[in-house]
């Protein structure tokens, strides 16, 4: 994983919660963990990722509070934490 998905993954579970996280960023970082990322209708993604599964609204911005607080609860049940990739 590259330093930037890095520094991505740490915002994700900064505290608190920050509110200026590029989606795009978010995306690219779920496509180098391994996952697996469609599109769905309304402005949605699909991304399954170690047998988890989540959609998430694709903001055109950065992510609200509550996108972040989804997808890091997403990361937590694949078993994905900041600790493991170190900055």
């Amino acid at each position: 994983m590259n330093h930037h998905h890095r520094k991505v993954l740490h915002a994700l579970f900064a505290h608190p919660v920050s509110a200026n996280i590029d989606f795009k960023a978010v995306e690219h970082l779920l496509a180098d963990l391994g996952a697996e990322i469609d599109n769905k209708t309304g402005s949605r993604i699909g991304v399954t990722l170690n047998g988890h599964s989540a959609a998430f609204h694709h903001s055109h911005h950065s992510l609200p509070k509550e996108e972040v607080a989804e997808v890091r609860k997403f990361l937590e049940a694949c078993g994905v934490t900041p600790t493991d990739y170190p900055l």
